[in-house]
This record gives C-alpha cells, sequence and structure tokens, in this order.
C-alpha cells in the first residue's frame, strides 16, 4: 500500500521532533557532567549530589520549550521552599547523628504529606520537592554526625539550580527553542490541514455518484487524525507560550496568536464529515441548483484564503482577509428559502450549516484585553486558594497515599542497603501521579524502563572502558531511543523518562564502584520502592476501575440528562451544562483505558468493547448538543429581526417541539441512569423480595418511557417526531416575507432550525444505541438472567 503524502511528512515531522528533544537533553546533560565532572573546585564542592541534577534535567528537559524551561525555573524555586527549606530546620533541631532507619522513613513521609496536599502546587514542583526530602533525609542518615544540618540541604539545592541552569542553557543554544514558533509552525499545519479536508468535503457535497463522495469522505477522515494531532501539539504548547511572550506583550500590547483561534474551527469541520456520513444518496439533491453549487464552491474557496493567512503571517500581527466580498459570498446561499419536508434530507441542511458557522468562526476576533483576561497571571486569591486546599479533605487521601508509599519505599529500601537506600525512594517521589492511573501498568513500565536503561548504562561503560572520559556519547543514541520509546503505547513517558535516568545515572557519573555493582543495587532498590507503591494503591486504593467505569457511566448519562433537559430557545444553561457533560465524558474515558489494562485476577474480565461504543455515542451526543446550541444561537439572533408577533409564535411552536423531544429523551435517559446503577439483577430481585413488593408489566402503570417499551419502532418515533418539528418550522418560515428583503433572515432561519432537526433526531439515535449498549452490558454481568430494560426499569420504580 503506498505512503500517503501527509503519513510520510507526519514520519519525517516525529523523526525530527525525536531528533531536536535527543539533542536538547543531550546537551543539558553535557552541561551537568561537564560542570560536575571538570568544573572548578568550589562549584564541584556546592553541587555535591549530581545524580539529582540529571534527574532534574531529565523531569524538566523532555520535549520541553524555553517557555517550560522558564516556568520550570519558578516551579524549581518553589520545590525547593517546600522540600530544602523545612528540612534545614529539621536536621538542625533534630540532628542527623539521631536520625535511625524508622524515623528517616517516618520524617521522609511527613515530608511529603505537607508537599502533595496543596491542591494548587505545579506536578513537577512537587516531584522535585520529594526528590530532595529523599535526598536530603537518607542521606543525613547514611552520613550520619558528618552530615551539615544546614550545608547538605543546601548541597541539594545547588544540584537542583544546577540542573535547572542546564536546562535552560540547552533550550536556548544553539537557538532558543520557542513554544511560540511551535505553535506557529502546528497553526500553519493545521491551517493546510484544515483547507485540504474543506476542499474534500465540498467536493464530496459535489459529488455525482456514491463512489466519488465515499472516496472523498475516507481522505477526509485520514487528514482529520493529524489535525487533531496538531490541535494537541498547539495545547500542550500554550503554557509554555505565556512565560515567552511577556516582553513580546509589551513592544507589542495587541497579541494575538492562532493557537488561540483554530481550535473552534475543528467542530464546524468535524460536523460537516457527520453530516456527508449521515447523507445516503448522493448527488445532494439542493446541489441541482447551480446557482447554490456555485456560491458553496465560493464560500469554500473565501474560507480557504482567509485559512491561507494562518500560513503566511505570523502569530503576533495576524490579518484577516478582507470581508468586502463576504456578503456578496453569503447571498448565494438565500435561495434556501424552504425548511426540508422529511428527515432524509436533513443531512445537506447540516452541512451548510456547519459551513457557514466555519465562516462565522474564522470572522471572529479576538481583542488583546480578553486574550489578557483570559491567559494573563492573575495571583488574586492564591493565599486564600492554598489555606482552602489545606483543609481540602479530597487531598487528604492522595498526600497521606504517597507520604506512606514514601516512607515505606525509603525504610525498606535503608533495610536491604544502607549505602543505596534513597534509590527504592526516588523513583516513587519523581513519578508522582496527579491523577488516578494504572498502578501495574505504570509500576511495570516503570521498572522495565529503569532495567532498560540501567543495562545500556553498563554496556556503555564496558565499550567505552578504556576511554571513560568519552563514554558519555554513548548517551545520544540513547536518547533518540528513548524519544521514540515516549511515544510508544507500550512504554508512554513514565517509561521513557526511567529509561532515560537508568542510563544517565551509571554513564554520566564517577567514583561510584563498577558498574555492574551498581546497575544491581539500583535494579533492586528500584523493585522495593515500586512495591511498596503498588502495595500500598491496592490497600488505599481498592476500587478497581472496572467498577469505576460503571460508576462514572451512570454519572454521564446523569448529566447527559441535565444537558438535553437544559435545551430552550430561552436556555441559558446550555452551554454550562454541556462543559459538565464534558468532564464527565472524559473522566469515564480515563477510566476505561485504565480498566483495559487492569489485571482481571479472580474478577470479571471489563468488556471494553461495549464500553467503548457507549463511551463512542456520549461523545456523539455532546457534539450533537454543541451544535444544537449554535443552532439555537442563530434562531435566537435572526428570529430577532422579525415581527414580534412572527417571533412569539415561532418560539411557541418550535419550544413546543422541544419539550416533546425533551420529555421523550430525558425520561429514557433518566431510566437508562437508574439501570447503570444498580449492583447485580440478583440483587434487585432479591430487595424486592425482602420489601414484599409486586409489580404487574401488563398494567404499564408505571412512569417508565415508550422508547424503552417500544424498542421495535425506533424509525417511526423519529419520523414522527422530525415530521411534527418540520411542519410547525415550515408554518414558522411561511409567514416571514420574503419580497421584503428579509432573503438571508429566512434562509439563516431555515439553516438553524434544519440543523436543530438534525440535531435532535441523531440524538435520538444515540439514544437507542446507548440502550442497546447498556443492555448488552447488563447481560455480560448477569449471564444467567435475561436481560429486559423495561422490566429492570419497572422493578426499579416499584421500589
Amino acid at each position: 500500500m503506498p505512503t500517503l503524502p501527509h503519513q510520510s511528512s507526519r514520519a519525517r515531522a516525529i523523526w525530527l521532533s525525536c531528533l531536536a528533544s535527543a539533542f536538547r537533553t543531550a546537551l543539558a546533560c553535557a552541561i551537568v557532567a561537564c560542570t560536575t565532572l571538570y568544573g572548578p573546585a568550589a562549584l564541584r564542592r556546592q553541587v555535591a549530589f549530581p545524580a539529582f541534577s540529571y534527574v532534574t534535567v531529565v523531569l524538566m528537559v523532555t520535549n520541553a520549550t524555553l517557555g517550560d524551561a522558564l516556568r520550570g525555573c519558578w516551579h524549581a524555586l518553589y520545590a525547593t521552599l517546600l522540600g530544602v527549606c523545612p528540612a534545614i530546620l529539621s536536621l538542625w533541631a533534630i540532628g542527623p547523628a539521631r536520625f535511625t532507619k524508622t524515623t528517616t522513613a517516618l520524617a521522609v513521609a511527613l515530608s511529603a504529606f505537607v508537599v502533595v496536599l496543596p491542591e494548587h502546587t505545579h506536578l513537577l514542583s512537587k516531584r522535585i520537592a520529594l526528590g530532595q526530602v529523599v535526598i536530603v533525609y537518607v542521606l543525613a542518615f547514611i552520613n550520619g554526625v558528618k552530615t551539615e544540618a544546614v550545608m547538605h540541604p543546601i548541597h541539594v539545592a545547588a544540584s537542583t539550580a544546577l540542573g535547572v541552569v542546564a536546562c535552560v542553557l540547552a533550550l536556548l543554544l544553539p537557538y532558543p527553542c520557542l513554544a511560540s514558533s511551535e505553535v506557529k509552525q502546528n497553526s500553519k499545519l493545521f491551517a493546510e490541514n484544515a483547507s485540504g479536508r474543506l476542499k474534500l468535503f465540498v467536493k464530496a457535497f459535489c459529488a455525482e455518484d456514491n463512489t466519488s463522495a465515499q472516496a472523498l469522505i475516507s481522505q477526509a477522515k485520514s487528514l482529520a487524525v493529524s489535525g487533531t494531532k496538531h490541535l494537541q501539539s498547539m495545547k500542550c504548547k500554550q503554557e509554555g507560550m505565556q512565560w515567552e511572550r511577556f516582553p513580546v506583550k509589551i513592544l507589542k500590547p495587541n497579541f494575538l496568536n492562532p493557537g488561540e483561534r483554530l481550535p473552534g474551527l475543528e467542530t464546524p469541520l468535524r460536523g460537516m464529515e457527520v453530516a456527508l456520513s449521515s447523507s445516503s444518496l448522493f448527488p445532494v439533491r439542493i446541489t441541482v441548483d447551480p446557482e447554490l453549487k456555485n456560491g458553496i464552491i465560493r464560500l469554500e474557496e473565501h474560507i480557504n484564503q482567509t485559512l491561507d493567512q494562518f500560513k503566511t503571517c505570523i502569530p503576533f500581527n495576524l490579518a484577516t482577509v478582507p470581508e468586502s466580498n463576504v456578503e456578496n459570498v453569503m447571498n448565494s446561499l438565500q435561495s434556501l428559502q424552504t425548511i426540508p419536508p422529511t428527515q432524509k434530507d436533513l443531512p445537506p441542511f447540516f452541512f451548510l450549516f456547519c459551513l457557514k458557522l466555519l465562516q462565522n468562526s474564522l470572522s471572529m476576533t479576538r481583542s488583546s484585553s480578553e486574550s489578557r483576561k483570559q491567559n494573563g497571571c492573575s495571583f488574586k486569591g492564591n493565599w486564600s486558594n492554598i489555606v482552602m486546599s489545606m483543609i481540602n479533605r479530597s487531598r487528604l487521601m492522595p498526600a497521606f497515599r504517597c507520604s506512606l508509599s514514601l516512607g515505606l519505599a525509603v525504610l525498606f529500601g535503608l533495610i536491604y542497603s544502607k549505602e543505596n537506600g534513597y534509590w527504592s525512594g526516588l523513583p516513587v517521589a519523581i513519578s508522582l501521579a496527579s491523577a488516578r492511573e494504572a498502578t501495574f501498568k505504570v509500576a511495570n513500565v516503570k521498572f522495565q524502563g529503569t532495567v532498560l536503561g540501567t543495562v545500556y548504562g553498563v554496556l556503555g561503560c564496558f565499550v567505552f572502558k578504556r576511554f571513560v572520559k568519552l563514554r558519555f556519547i554513548a548517551l545520544l543514541p540513547w536518547f533518540i531511543f528513548t524519544s521514540h520509546l515516549q511515544r510508544s503505547r507500550m512504554y508512554g513517558q513514565a517509561g521513557a523518562v526511567s529509561s532515560v535516568i537508568g542510563a544517565v545515572l551509571i554513564l554520566g557519573r564517577q567514583n561510584f564502584g563498577p558498574p555492574s555493582d551498581f546497575a544491581i543495587a539500583r535494579i533492586v532498590e528500584t523493585f522495593i520502592g515500586l512495591s511498596c507503591s503498588i502495595i500500598v494503591d491496592i490497600l488505599l486504593q481498592p476500587a478497581r476501575a472496572s467498577n469505576l467505569a460503571k460508576v462514572q457511566l451512570s454519572k454521564s448519562l446523569g448529566a447527559l440528562h441535565e444537558s438535553i433537559g437544559a435545551i430552550s430557545l430561552a436556555g441559558s444553561r446550555m452551554k454550562e451544562s454541556q462543559e459538565k457533560l464534558k468532564v464527565h465524558v472524559n473522566e469515564l474515558r480515563k477510566f476505561i483505558a485504565e480498566a483495559e489494562i487492569e489485571p482481571n485476577f479472580w474478577f470479571l474480565p471489563f468488556h471494553s468493547s461495549c464500553y467503548l461504543k457507549l463511551l463512542g455515542s456520549l461523545s456523539k451526543m455532546g457534539d450533537f448538543l454543541l451544535y444544537g446550541t449554535h443552532a439555537v444561537g442563530f434562531l435566537k439572533q435572526e428570529s430577532q429581526k422579525v415581527a414580534d408577533t412572527i417571533r412569539d409564535d415561532a418560539v411557541n411552536k418550535v419550544d413546543g417541539d422541544l419539550e416533546h423531544f425533551k420529555k421523550m429523551m430525558c425520561s429514557t435517559i433518566k431510566c437508562l441512569e437508574e439501570v447503570t446503577s444498580i449492583k447485580s439483577l440478583k440483587a434487585l430481585e432479591k430487595e424486592i423480595q425482602m420489601n414484599n413488593i409486586s409489580y404487574d408489566l401488563e398494567l404499564q402503570k408505571l412512569p417508565v418511557p415508550a422508547m424503552l417499551r417500544s424498542s421495535g419502532s425506533d424509525e417511526t418515533e423519529i419520523e414522527k417526531m422530525t415530521t411534527s418539528y418540520l411542519q410547525n418550522s415550515s408554518e414558522v418560515l411561511e409567514q416571514i416575507n420574503a419580497d421584503e428583503g428579509e432573503e438571508e433572515v429566512k434562509s439563516t432561519l431555515v439553516l438553524g432550525l434544519g440543523a436543530l432537526a438534525f440535531c435532535m433526531t441523531s440524538l435520538v439515535r444515540e439514544t437507542r444505541e446507548i440502550e442497546k449498549g447498556i443492555r448488552e452490558l447488563m447481560q455480560w454481568e448477569n449471564p444467567t438472567c435475561n436481560v429486559n430494560l423495561y422490566e429492570i426499569s419497572c422493578k426499579l420504580h416499584a421500589l
């Protein structure tokens, strides 16, 4: 199969990115190595822990930009205040000579609890601070009375500072690696991607046969994958970009970058793809009108001219295409003066609605003041936030879990080997996660990465046995390899970082004894630390991801119920409820991903295929609710331009149809939410028998929705609802007199009403898919029972 051009360019970009990341990492490590091995004696005495300098480099420089490094300087400084400063007081008050294995582990555990407890502390600060805590207390215990209570922690801080300085220099030399440049480049690539997809969509829309249309749609879908990656790259670099653009904002206050505008284009492009995929027959009926067809092509050309600006202009002085010809282009859509009579004709109208939405998204501008409000750093209320986070009960368990893991790791590491005891706590400290993660999977890749890196380091020492000063060269190919490794599904960033640290600590240091002995000691200590972390997670976080996924599925259905209930022409909670739904769906996605790699042991296997179907349907429904919100916005805006009597009649009729739709949908989704909340059918039967409750399915007096009772008449229900809506919409449009210059208003109302109808029918269909998925899931969990959702719902309401 031949490689597509965009695939080969993507592969080339990945290679260049990996090479650049490897070079920057190698340069930063080389700076640390040269300083600690060959630097002035006075400086080498201050940087007494080069191992932690390397650790700091790896934590900060991986896939970083100059902005990330500058931000990392602040986080490292804050981490030092959290980790080193309290340790100075502890060592001075207690005395290093009084430390034992138990008191050392206790001191590490208490310090870790204080570091992890605040909610708003950045993850990088927590990792560096925890690493400093382990180094300070464990080495104070190892060295005993030789430890200086003040200078020892200061040496740890100096080692951290060396790593930070090395990162900044590596991202400055030989030329700055700027986040703004990467955002600009990804903006250009996404603009090209969006332009290509738009051309393919319009060609497919105007295609003369199904074969040509489907081929064009397939090409556009393949482009959408790379477009999503460009957007993710822009999003990742936005935070670092804030630290680079302060001087630019002083010179050019009207700062605007395309990374803030382009993500809004993905929604209409995705909607156009949905519309074309839903069309069953090509050529599309409305393209028979040559004037409308030519107008669509001219609108596509105009949008692409605007997108060209993102390919050529720097993001700080973004130009736009002159809008003088926009009105002429948009006038071509004014021939749409009637609502489609059937639901089969809705996809083309939804396509045109998304095309107009895309044009509106490009026409919108953001003022610099709004950009500053959104992105500027605000320190107001920081102290109150910190205080509130300290007493936030939800933070107590993660802090206690980390504290216990680190304390046990240090304790058992010191019991095994006093000289190398800190290597058991350091992997746990620097791998702290901001949220729940797959315990066994992550621990496995961390250990494998450590072993891979350590073995490579030992082999490097053997190859360069006679050239000790040149063995650092062996790290460059390893950095390139691990840059690819972190993009793999098998190892990811956790495994790649562990492998880098494993190799660097052997090849970048001197006077630590035979490499093989150090390698074995470190591998064993790492195993001890990760084992303690796993055991603590199992004891304090016993809920399996598969159980949490089912609970989250019920919560997502509850959020979906709220979002659909908020749909209204006068609704003000639509966006807020959709954001809530998006958060719940994203949380469900995380639990599903964790449950898929979770070991089953003696539990029922996770039905990942069914959950993925449900997740897909929920995501689609979130998208359709978003499109429906935009359609309502179109209707509210354009209805202000017609007479009050017509507007009131339109609002009454459309709201009436929406209320019928919401009543049908909300009752069904509420029942599905209740069904997913039960533990098992046997438990439900037992509860009914204990309460001596009887129910009669034949009477059908219980408030169970019709959709669950009539699962065989899907299309009839949808068509009946849609026909009523389209008839009422047509009656409203007939009252608008197009001869009085209201053609544009009428055409926009046609698109808005048609798009809303398409979203409604799509939501009903996806609800049916969710119903099928839940039935399959319940049958999987109750293999000996005959699952009938209507019967289960009746039993629940009888209770």
